[in-house]
């Protein structure tokens, strides 16, 4: 196995932790043996070479903290550490969109809302923030990401939430597609880190498209939206293909569901008859926009409409895309693993997983160390030399 060793002039700022609430355990559970591999690997390079590690407890069993968040019958919560924290570096692990938790209040069933997930969060911090060297927060799903902008009189939630958790004492905040990451500017001092998936999406549709054509006569990568342009951009240019925009025509003179009701989408680019066309988008939440743009594009004769959004969310279900599958107005969707996900839909045919594990565990690795992370934050060299590999008839992607 080849050894992945980059820390080798630096050591970890405090031994590692990682704190996962409930919502997310899968997840950090293959993030935990991620790291535990790295870190084997760097151990058995440092050996090889005759250099002394010299640091307790980096190379653990185990990086998963022992916590839980228990509830009162009244449904008040408080977290509970079933271990010391005393001079570590701790990594908070929160998916606020894991709606199938649930917990009792008197007879009654609440399922956990991002409030409630986020309340928790919180828990966790103040159980072992006096305690821990530093800590840190990763939030796939940023908390009220949505509601990042004010129009009229409307309150700033995610900026809000910014700053609360930086007053709890927390040094990074690390999450993933921010819906708009200009919100950082609420807390210009301290450490916000947006990753974007772009690699993850090609390496999951080049290991399970191999009939692919890479090139502007039979790829075009398409924005669904002005808000996705900059994905879209970016995609296109390191695949070096052509983009298309699709914009929302609205009716301002209504308003239905707290919202102008889109009249039509209006697309601009060149033409995608023959060609298989990639929408890239931040998430999937009705999946009404999305749905029409993938049945716009095969109405113009696209061969393949491919659907890659970072968070599958799915808040209207999954009949109105087994219906456009069944249709032919979509081929296939990829989404990460980055949020809850119910089994339904990892059993649908039409479904394709990014993993994101594996690019979680270097980033908190990389930060425990305290080592740049640029090379994640733009994985552009990536990206090529998986192109090049998949233009070579590789099969090992």
């Amino acid at each position: 196995m080849k050894n992945t060793f980059v820390f080798q002039n630096s050591l970890p700022v405090a031994p590692l932790k990682l704190a996962a609430l409930e919502g997310c355990r899968d997840l950090a559970q293959k993030v935990n043996d991620h790291i535990i591999t790295f870190r084997k690997n760097d151990t058995e390079e440092l050996i090889r070479r005759k250099k002394d590690l010299n640091y307790r407890g980096y190379d653990a069993e185990s990086y998963l903290l022992q916590c839980s968040c228990p509830r009162f019958g009244t449904g008040e919560a408080k977290a509970v550490l079933n271990e010391s924290v005393r001079g570590t570096d701790i990594f908070v692990i929160a998916d606020v969109t894991n709606y199938s938790l649930v917990y009792s209040i008197n007879d009654y069933t609440n399922h956990m809302s991002p409030d409630d997930h986020f309340q928790d969060l919180k828990r966790i911090l103040g159980a072992c923030s006096a305690t821990a060297h530093r800590v840190n927060v990763i939030m796939p799903f940023l908390y009220e990401g949505r509601q990042h902008k004010r129009s009229k009189r409307e309150s700033l939630d995610c900026a809000m939430a910014l700053q609360e958790l930086i007053h709890m004492g927390v040094s990074n905040i690390i999450t993933f597609d921010a819906h708009d990451p200009r919100v950082q500017n609420a807390i210009p001092l301290n450490g916000f880190n947006n990753f974007m998936p772009t690699y993850q999406f090609i390496k999951a549709l080049f290991s399970y498209d191999k009939t692919l054509k890479i090139d502007k006569e039979h790829l075009m990568i398409i924005s669904p939206d002005e808000g996705a342009m900059n994905r879209a951009v970016y995609l296109a240019n390191n695949l070096s293909v052509d983009m298309g925009m699709f914009y929302k025509r609205r009716d301002y003179s209504k308003i239905i569901d707290g919202r102008n009701p889109i009249v039509a989408h209006e697309f601009l680019g060149s033409s995608v008859e023959g060609k298989t066309v990639l929408i890239i988008d931040d998430m999937i939440s009705s999946g009404e926009s999305m749905l029409d743009t993938a049945r716009e594009l095969k109405e113009r004769k696209a061969k393949k409409v491919v659907v890659c959004c970072t968070f599958g969310l799915f808040t209207d279900g999954l009949d109105k895309f087994d219906e456009f599958y069944e249709k032919g107005y979509i081929d296939y969707v990829i989404t990460t693993n980055l949020n809850y996900r119910p089994q339904k839909l990892l059993n649908r045919c039409w479904y394709l997983e990014a993993d994101m594990s594996k690019y979680m565990a270097a980033i908190i690795n990389s930060l425990n160390h305290d080592v740049s992370i640029s090379a994640s934050l733009s994985p552009t060299e990536k990206i090529q030399n998986l192109l090049q590999k998949y233009q070579a008839g590789e099969h090992d992607i």
